[in-house]
């Protein structure tokens, strides 16, 4: 509450205020006030959509987060191939926005075509391996997504590979492996191994950069996983665990029903 009253009150100070803005949005996000959410974006977007705002993009993509909860695809596609990837931009951040965005859009099982190609591309300038692991997970995704196999077992490889002290070293060590482990083993259908990385990393990543709205995929692909793979009791666990912090998500509702519709006839009648 005090957190969303600071944000507002930045924001009637400077209306073009998008690091204020983006605080509400998180908020809401977070509490699961998807429909809050929206009307704020739409309220105050002259403010912060202009071209001379670096942080455009990103806040199109937390707009489409609240759509995508509500089960509103068309919006969200509407969002992603106008806004926020209309211009192929090659800058980091709104690439993760794209590619964070298209993961969601995949675990939601929505075909989203040939636009993982376009992203996968652009990233080729930056992925390496060893500067950002959290910029090179959602390339990964991207990579995933396009097919291209060899550039996932490259980055990965040099994670394992990775020596050193400093602090890119040890987050590729520590996050970036379990992490590109997961997402590979889910987007190849080995639910088990995902469910194995993801349960682990989602201690950890805290760690590595990123909000907790971006980090939520990470829960999100781990849910999934629990479900496909039939992991009922893990499925059950982190479904409930989910709707403790956002009671009304209709995607989080729905890890909850798909977890106990696959759950024995045995436990049905307990």
């Amino acid at each position: 509450r005090r957190a969303e009253e600071a944000g507002r009150r930045a924001v009637d100070l400077q209306p073009l205020d998008c690091w204020a803005h983006h605080a509400v949005a998180h908020v809401m996000e977070m509490q699961g006030r998807a429909e809050d959410g929206i009307g704020w974006m739409i309220a105050r977007e002259p403010h912060w959509s202009g071209d001379d705002n670096f942080f455009k993009v990103h806040n199109w993509w937390h707009r489409s987060l609240y759509h995508l909860d509500l089960g509103q695809a068309d919006e969200v596609f509407a969002l992603y191939d106008g806004p926020i990837r209309y211009d192929r931009s090659i800058v980091a951040l709104d690439m993760v926005d794209a590619s964070a965005l298209l993961w969601r859009l995949h675990l939601s099982r929505h075909d989203v075509g040939d636009r993982w190609n376009e992203l996968a591309a652009n990233w080729d300038s930056h992925a390496d391996g060893r500067t950002y692991p959290f910029n090179d997970w959602h390339a990964v995704m991207a990579y995933l997504g396009a097919g291209r196999d060899a550039d996932v077992d490259r980055i990965l490889a040099a994670y394992r590979a990775g020596k050193g002290s400093n602090d890119a070293a040890e987050w590729g060590r520590r996050t970036a492996v379990p992490l590109v482990e997961g997402f590979a083993a889910f987007w190849r259908g080995d639910y088990q191994t995902a469910a194995d990385r993801l349960y682990g990393a989602r201690f950890i990543v805290n760690s590595f950069g990123g909000s907790h709205a971006q980090r939520d995929i990470i829960d999100w692909t781990l849910a999934e996983a629990t479900v496909r793979g039939g992991l009922i009791a893990m499925a059950e666990a982190i479904a409930n665990e989910r709707l403790a912090l956002k009671p009304h998500s209709p995607v989080n509702r729905s890890f909850l029903s798909r977890a106990e519709a696959n759950a024995s006839p045995e436990k049905k009648a307990a």
